[in-house]
C-alpha cells in the first residue's frame, strides 16, 4: 500500500516517522531544556553497533550557553547563517580504535546509526534536528581537545520549528523534505547493476 507523507510517497507502507524526518533550516531561536537534548542522547545510546563497541561520543552546547558561539564558529558561513537560531548544537565524534587498540572499521557506520536514532527521536518530540557536514574540523579538534583516535564525524543542529520566511532566499527554497530515488535505482537482487 502506497502511503504519502510530509509531501513525501513510498512504493511500500513504512512507519510515518521516516517520511516526517527531514533536515529542517528553520529554527525559532527558543532555547530547548537539557531534558529534550537528553532524551535525544538517550535514543542516540541504543544505536546497533559493531561487537558493542560504541565508538559514538557527542559534545553539545546550549543556545544559552556561553560555548554556543565558539560552536557556531565549528560550522561553515552558510550553515552559521540559519543555525544561529538553534536551540542546541552538537559535535559528534568517533572513536576510531576499539579498547584493544585495534583499529575500528564502522566507527562512521555506527556514528551514522546514532545520529538516525537521534533525529527520528527529535521528529517525535515535535524538534527539528539537522546533521551537517559542512564545519571546520581542524578548528572542532583544537577549541575542544580532541584527542587524535577520535574522528570528527558532523554536527547538529536542534530546535524548536521557526519561521520559513525568516530564512535566506537561498535556504528558503530548500525548505521542504527532499524526494528519494526510487528503490529501482538502489536495490538489485543477485549482483549489482548500473
Amino acid at each position: 500500500m502506497v502511503k504519502e507523507v510530509n509531501g513525501r510517497t513510498t512504493e511500500y507502507p513504512i512507519n510515518d516517522i521516516f517520511l516526517k524526518r527531514y533536515s529542517p533550516r528553520a529554527f525559532s531561536g527558543e532555547a530547548i531544556s537539557k531534558e529534550e537534548l537528553m532524551t535525544l542522547f538517550e535514543a542516540a545510546r541504543f544505536a546497533p553497533s559493531g561487537s558493542n563497541v560504541q565508538p559514538w561520543r557527542f559534545i553539545y552546547a546550549m543556545r544559552e550557553s556561553p560555548e554556543f558561539h565558539d560552536f557556531l564558529m565549528f560550522l561553515t558561513e552558510s550553515n552559521r547563517e540559519w543555525c544561529a537560531k538553534a536551540g542546541a548544537l552538537v559535535v559528534t565524534i568517533s572513536k576510531t580504535t576499539r579498547d584493544n587498540g585495534v583499529l575500528s572499521k564502522t566507527n562512521s557506520f555506527d556514528a551514522g546509526l546514532t545520529v538516525e536514532n537521534l533525529l527520528l527521536q527529535a521528529t517525535e518530540l515535535g524538534l527539528y534536528a539537522h546533521p551537517m557536514a559542512g564545519i571546520v574540523p581542524e578548528v572542532i579538534k583544537e577549541k575542544l581537545n580532541i584527542p587524535d583516535e577520535y574522528k570528527i564525524e558532523m554536527m547538529i543542529a536542534i530546535g524548536k520549528p521557526g519561521k520559513v520566511s525568516e530564512l535566506s532566499e537561498r535556504n528558503r527554497i530548500r525548505e521542504k523534505p527532499s524526494d528519494r530515488k526510487p528503490l529501482s535505482e538502489i536495490v538489485f537482487e543477485g549482483k549489482f547493476s548500473v
